[in-house]
């Protein structure tokens, strides 16, 4: 099926041709398509997949359905704590020949790639090998392990995305053109509006890790998007920090942090017509940096097409900035890093939230991690190896 991406991505009317398929296993693929002859409908990306891959939810050969990954809540804490021991086997650093996210080659025989077109712009699926799946046909609702009243379980009925940002696997997110990098943001938006809009999900996470310094396993440049059945802890602790703040003042806390950065300055790297990017006051990583809209806007679906064209460009600024942040022998290194989008809840909560991006980095120095102490692994209490104003100035001099 196929559809423009003006009647499912919100506000938007950019010239993006969203295109569905099924893969061999039942697993939903995505076409994002801003090039001809895909975009105007004259041509269509291949849709079958010839891989004798078993459907994922057929019963075993005594009628049971699969367990899928399911969810333990922490008695000390009462945080979910995903169980998915099936990851183990997952694909790890391939070789370039075994490359599952790279396109069908022209005329090869079978091969175990996810996508099965020869060429694409950017193609979203669900991951073959997910944290979070919804089973068909299993409840979700909390039960007891044992009887024990402290062990609580539940499915873990969410859904895992894999987004492609370029066919190239050589190519990376800031290397894309502005106009691939308005088709990305087309699809993050169109899959956090469907997936908002799933029974149970309560949060939609965007996000890409880039670099083996972060333990990438596919070097392909890529993201993913998770829709969890439940509120990250983090989510939870901002949003419950928000709601506080609204009771107390009457205003936006994400708004209020905005002005405060701009009044100061000092911390402020890019400002574009649209968007801000500046290091927190309390920034956390040797590198870190929040992006937010001017506008109050909740989450990716609620962007104008004119704030979504400025993101395109602004994000690569700041990626190409982001990547001469250190230098080794006259050489700039790609930064390894962390980015995500943090959006408002499906369902609670959206009132006293502000769309931000949050991406950071664990490289503190050339040939050198930030490796957390024990106090910061044991008790989550933070200590920072620079100061967010170090930061800034030099990301200040790569403007």
């Amino acid at each position: 099926m196929s559809t423009p991406t003006s009647t499912s991505t919100g506000t938007s009317t950019a010239a993006v041709r969203v295109t569905s398929t099924t893969l061999a296993d039942g697993r939903d693929l995505f076409y994002f398509d801003d090039s001809e002859p895909y975009v105007s409908g004259a041509a269509t990306r291949r849709l079958d997949d010839p891989r004798p891959l078993p459907d994922r939810f057929a019963p075993d050969e005594h009628g049971d359905l699969p367990a899928g990954p399911e969810l333990r809540r922490d008695p000390l804490t009462g945080e979910w704590v995903a169980m998915a021991a099936h990851r183990m086997n997952r694909t790890f650093l391939p070789p370039a020949d075994a490359n599952p996210l790279a396109p069908a080659k022209p005329g090869a025989a079978y091969q175990d790639g996810e996508i099965p077109a020869e060429d694409y712009d950017v193609v979203v699926f669900e991951n073959r090998f997910p944290s979070l799946l919804r089973v068909p046909g299993v409840t979700d609702e909390v039960t007891l392990r044992g009887d024990e009243p402290l062990w609580q379980t539940r499915p873990a009925a969410g859904r895992c995305e894999v987004i492609c940002f370029s066919a190239d696997p050589t190519a990376s997110l800031r290397t894309v053109s502005p106009r691939r990098m308005r088709t990305i943001i087309e699809a993050w938006a169109h899959r956090t509006l469907a997936l908002h809009a799933t029974e149970g999900i309560e949060q939609v996470f965007v996000f890409e890790n880039r670099g083996k310094e972060i333990g990438v396993t596919l070097h392909h440049p890529h993201g993913q998007i998770y829709a969890l059945p439940y509120l990250a802890p983090r989510t939870a602790t901002m949003l419950a920090t928000a709601a506080e703040h609204r009771a107390r003042t009457g205003r936006l806390l994400g708004r209020d942090v905005l002005d405060a950065e701009l009044r100061a300055g000092t911390r402020v790297v890019l400002e574009s017509e649209h968007w801000v990017a500046y290091v927190p006051f309390a920034a956390r990583w040797p590198v870190e940096v929040h992006l937010v809209p001017r506008r109050d806007v909740p989450d990716l679906p609620a962007l104008t097409d004119d704030e979504r064209a400025d993101l395109a460009t602004t994000y690569l600024e700041l990626l190409r900035r982001l990547d001469l942040f250190f230098v080794d022998d006259e050489t700039a290194i790609p930064l390894p890093y962390i980015s995500g989008w943090h959006q408002a809840p499906a369902r609670q909560g959206r009132d006293d939230w502000r769309l931000s991006l949050q991406l950071f980095s664990v490289l503190r120095a050339p040939g050198k991690l930030k490796y957390l102490a024990g106090v910061e692994s044991g008790v989550a209490a933070w200590v920072s190896d620079t100061t967010p104003e170090r930061i800034a100035t030099r990301l200040q001099e790569l403007a």
